[in-house]
């Protein structure tokens, strides 16, 4: 029996949200095991009658369980206390002007294409045109179900390496984007700012949106002091709502900036000496001379880089938290 100030304890949404995933659990094996049930009595019908043209219905059925099999093992995988949520994603483009800013607009295509295959629903938050092509930096919402789980791998520094588009002599060249990735908390999860440690500046908007950008200040811009994160959101009509939306995005970084410091210790605490940082890149997409594109981390290769760009990261993603 719950007691009364079970309600009025933030963490009993988190309790309700465990006991959730755990029937939600319970439930994927249990519709496992009634197929494997009804296609094993199906063979054995099929055995003592000699009847041959249901054979081709246990293969079908057999394919569909190991699919369901493998969707359940990779959900098993998605156990972290933030893994269903939301995802917010920021993409900066590295040093190298507009080849830079071109690739990470690439990146941006390639995630949408993701969300998209998937069903998730995209919200831009912020976006900074390149000076030429491309984008400097942008910050989107991705709405679904275990969304963060899955996103949380492409955290790191992906490097292209292609022929360049702006380059008249036609050489290679090599380009670098940062990904961050952050679950979108919700307000279970307590995140402590001191307004002494931001600064807020506000400009005119540089995105879509008529007169009304060009004539009012309603962009914000937040930098947290001590850690040196800026973030930034301009996409809304209204002050107040571009300042909600990149406080919310501030609090998503701190909350995973202090989860990457826990796990880089409990790394060295294993000897795992691999930093993740911007000189260490994650994946690397080369399209000259060879078309490869190659995971650091798990060694996953797939040679049809046109396909993972159009959004196909699945493999990556899979053979990560498999890892």
């Amino acid at each position: 029996m719950l007691c009364k100030d079970f309600w009025e304890d933030p963490k009993s949404k988190e309790l309700l949200r465990e006991r959730s995933l755990i029937i939600e659990q319970q439930s994927d094996l249990n519709g496992l095991s009634k197929q494997h049930e009804e296609l094993h009595l199906l063979l054995e019908m099929a055995e003592e009658e000699g009847d041959i043209s249901v054979l081709r219905d246990i293969k079908d059925g057999l394919e569909g369980l190991d699919k369901d099999i493998r969707r359940v093992e990779l959900a098993s995988l998605l156990s972290g206390p933030h893994d269903r949520n939301n995802a917010i994603v920021t993409i900066h483009a590295g040093a190298g002007g507009t080849e830079a800013q071109d690739w990470a607009e690439m990146l941006l295509r390639m995630y949408l294409r993701w969300c998209d295959r998937r069903g998730v629903r995209v919200k831009i938050l912020d976006i900074m045109p390149g000076d030429e092509a491309g984008t400097k930096s942008v910050t989107f919402l991705a709405e679904g179900l275990y969304t963060y789980g899955y996103l949380k791998s492409e955290a790191g520094v992906h490097r292209l390496v292609r022929i360049s588009p702006f380059d008249a002599s036609g050489r290679r060249h090599t380009s670098f984007a940062s990904v961050f990735v952050a679950p979108d908390l919700d307000n279970t999860i307590e995140i402590e700012i001191n307004e002494k440690d931001l600064r807020i500046d506000t400009y005119r908007s540089s995105g879509a949106g008529g007169q009304h950008v060009n004539k009012t200040s309603s962009a914000v811009r937040i930098t947290h002091i001590p850690t040196g994160i800026v973030v930034q959101c301009q996409n809304e009509r209204s002050q107040h709502k571009n300042r909600a939306i990149a406080l919310k995005v501030l609090k998503a970084r701190l909350f995973e900036r202090e989860k990457a410091k826990r796990d880089a210790k409990k790394q060295a605490a294993r000897g795992n000496k691999k930093e993740i940082a911007w000189g260490s890149q994650i994946r690397s997409y080369i399209l000259q001379p060879y078309q490869l594109a190659k995971d650091h981390r798990t060694g996953m290769e797939i040679g049809n880089v046109s396909a993972v760009l159009d959004g196909n990261l699945d493999p990556f993603i899979e053979a990560y938290l498999q890892m």
